[in-house]
């Protein structure tokens, strides 16, 4: 039996080129602004997140993939976040 290749609609490569522009250029304008260590760090995670997001979904082709494979990407970047978030308390009090 032959593999048929699904066809799935192109990407606005251009547009979200763009868009990753953006959100650098939103990183660094709010990297010069002070609100605070933790303030300036939440916006610049936020940030990130959405331009991996995008990277992901629209550069890695993820957005059209089986359930299959985004559990497997899924499950990886859940551990992931719990790791970074279980660590966070122990950081914050050992920090000097």
């Amino acid at each position: 039996m032959d593999a048929v290749p699904i066809e799935h609609p192109k990407p606005n490569y251009i547009g979200i080129f763009a868009t990753l522009m953006v959100l650098t250029v939103v990183t660094v304008t709010i990297s010069r602004i002070d609100l605070g260590s933790s303030g300036n760090t939440a916006i610049a995670m936020a940030v990130a997140f959405v331009k991996a997001s995008l990277v992901a979904l629209y550069f890695m082709h993820l957005k059209y993939e089986r359930w299959f494979l985004l559990t497997m990407f899924g499950i990886p970047l859940f551990l992931a976040a719990v790791l970074i978030f279980g660590l966070m308390p122990d950081l914050l009090i050992h920090w000097k």
